[in-house]
């Protein structure tokens, strides 16, 4: 698994559902360069173009709520996002996260928005606004996953 990334936070608040994240009016495809551009656009229009490549997700509680659709961690795949860390995720967003490669951190992280942050995998840490925050090491077989880009790779690597 890479061992640091950093990058700009782009900080969102509580709840954010996956309907906040892709509208339903573009469930028509799964690929990721389309879905990009409508990240969060009912909430923020100008959000999406906004972002880029290596970005953070810095959120509150219930993070991905709503529906099991795999289109909200698609978009936000799209986008380059390299992390994403909330106070709590909703579990099948969690889990699609990782099945598609994207590293998410249950952690509370105060920062600004544009803030620079860096997470750094080896040592569970993130560093934010001078501060250094803790959080819970992935289990090797997390870690796999997310060094090969997702689960369909993983399996596809033998690895197993």
């Amino acid at each position: 698994m890479m061992e640091k990334v950093s990058g700009r936070a782009i900080v969102l608040g509580d709840n954010v559902d996956t309907d906040q994240i892709i509208p339903a009016k573009y469930l028509n495809t799964a690929e990721p360069d389309k879905l990009a551009p409508h990240f969060m656009e009912n909430e923020y229009p100008d959000l999406a173009g906004s972002i880029k490549k290596g970005d953070i997700i810095v959120a509150g509680k219930n993070f991905g709520s709503g529906s099991s659709r795999e289109h909200a961690v698609i978009t936000i795949k799209g986008l380059g996002i390299s992390c994403i860390i909330a106070e709590s995720f909703a579990r099948i967003f969690f889990r699609n996260a990782i099945n598609t490669g994207i590293p998410v951190i249950e952690a509370k992280v105060s920062a600004n928005n544009l803030e620079k942050i860096t997470v750094d995998f080896r040592n569970s840490r993130i560093f934010c606004g001078g501060k250094e925050i803790e959080f819970r090491e992935y289990p090797e077989f997390l870690k796999n996953i997310i060094e090969s880009n997702g689960l369909v790779n993983y399996v596809r690597s033998g690895k197993w």
